[in-house]
């Protein structure tokens, strides 16, 4: 079965003529004959009645036509989505919770303004359950910790963020990790890429973290570290955006450990116009932004 199958068969099932339906499609009458032959055969049914010069539909025919045309349908909107002048249809973003919060709200804004018919859909997470959903064609793209480093994606660095290690109100200075070795840690689940790099400065000092109680959100880490249970390591600019940012004592990480960098990845070879939109949003100043909101 294939498109031009279902053309054929469309043009049939309106026009009841063989020779009328060749025109429309512009096909000779023995390919036509052939083809619907074809299709009845690889469905295993008769798809319309033959009387004489004419054909109706059969029940089974009356059947298949709804989702011929439905088919076609989706084609034809397929190729407007491709081909039109104006971005349109679904474009599905991931994004770490802190990007999300802080740093793409604007441009959010801004894009559903310019293309009310883009069909826009954002989720949050880790970076690894970000870079599955990519692979996997469930996001368009996404905004994940880099550098990348799969094969299969392509990606842009676009928002440095500088690591904090945060720790109870009046708490001593924390200039490594062998000053707090053993001390439980809030962090997100284990495919959490900024988990990973606290676990990593750890051991790099040849300290260990003590029981690590996996969060569902920076809120809750923070309210766990405002009330002396343990340390977190949040990016400064989630960290100054929420409440309670002044109950605790913060310190930047050592220079090596200090900056990570945010890219947004996507399928390497499927740039959308969705996307290209998207980007050239990200290359706008934030002033423009606000301004056009």
């Amino acid at each position: 079965m294939d498109l031009t199958q279902l053309e054929m068969f469309n043009a049939v099932a309106q026009t009841g003529s063989i020779t009328q339906a060749a025109q429309k499609v512009h096909r000779v009458p023995s390919n036509l004959t052939t083809r619907i032959r074809q299709l009845e055969a690889d469905l295993g049914v008769d798809l319309f009645i033959r009387e004489n010069q004419r054909l109706r539909l059969s029940p089974a025919g009356h059947c298949f036509l709804r989702y011929s045309q439905q088919i076609l349908a989706l084609v034809d909107e397929a190729r407007m989505v491709v081909a039109g002048d104006e971005p349109q249809g679904l474009f599905a973003l991931g994004a770490l919770e802190s990007t999300a919060a802080v740093r793409i709200p604007q441009t959010l804004a801004r894009y559903n303004q310019l293309y009310p018919r883009i069909q826009f859909d954002l989720a949050t997470g880790p970076s690894g359950t970000m870079t599955d959903g990519v692979l996997e064609g469930r996001l368009s793209a996404a905004f994940i910790d880099g550098p990348v480093m799969h094969p299969g994606l392509d990606g842009i660095p676009v928002y440095p963020e500088e690591m904090m290690i945060v720790a109870a109100l009046g708490h001593p200075p924390i200039t490594r990790a062998s000053e707090v070795n053993g001390v439980s840690i809030y962090a997100f689940r284990a495919n959490c890429s900024y988990r990973r790099h606290f676990e990593s400065w750890f051991h790099a000092d040849k300290a260990t973290p003590g029981r690590i109680h996996e969060m569902e959100s920076y809120h809750g880490m923070l309210a766990c570290v405002v009330a002396g249970a343990g340390l977190a390591l949040i990016p400064r600019s989630m960290l100054e955006s929420m409440p309670g940012h002044h109950q605790v004592s913060v310190w930047p990480l050592a220079e090596k450990w200090r900056w990570l960098t945010t890219w947004l990845v996507w399928r390497r070879g499927a740039m959308s116009r969705q996307l290209e939109a998207f980007i050239a949003l990200l290359d706008e100043p934030e002033s423009d932004l606000a301004g056009n909101r």
